[in-house]
């Protein structure tokens, strides 16, 4: 299994739609790279108190070439497309090993 996460610092005066996210751009994303191996993705959300990230999302694909194909599947060009609908904030992408 490989992972890949997108995380979206907190900057000043950014915007975040949460409720967006979660009922349009993360269904969005599961339609778009579930076809390419993507098996689960968690959506996760600071505690209260000083945190570096507005939210953070952990995909779980099958492996490296799964992440591949999906980035590089006509999709992802929708997905990125919707990310300005929700957020001001520039994502940061994350790779780990299998």
């Amino acid at each position: 299994m490989a992972t890949l996460t997108v995380s979206y610092p907190i900057s000043e005066n950014a915007t975040f739609d949460r409720d967006y996210y979660l009922a349009t751009h993360i269904p969005l994303v599961q339609d778009a790279w579930a076809a390419f191996g993507l098996e689960s993705a968690e959506v996760l959300f600071p505690a209260a108190g000083a945190q570096p990230l507005v939210a953070m999302v952990i995909m779980r694909f099958r492996d490296q070439a799964a992440i591949d194909a999906a980035l590089s599947s006509p999709q992802t060009l929708e997905v990125m497309q919707d990310v300005p609908r929700f957020t001001s904030i520039t994502p940061s992408i994350f790779r780990a090993d299998d």
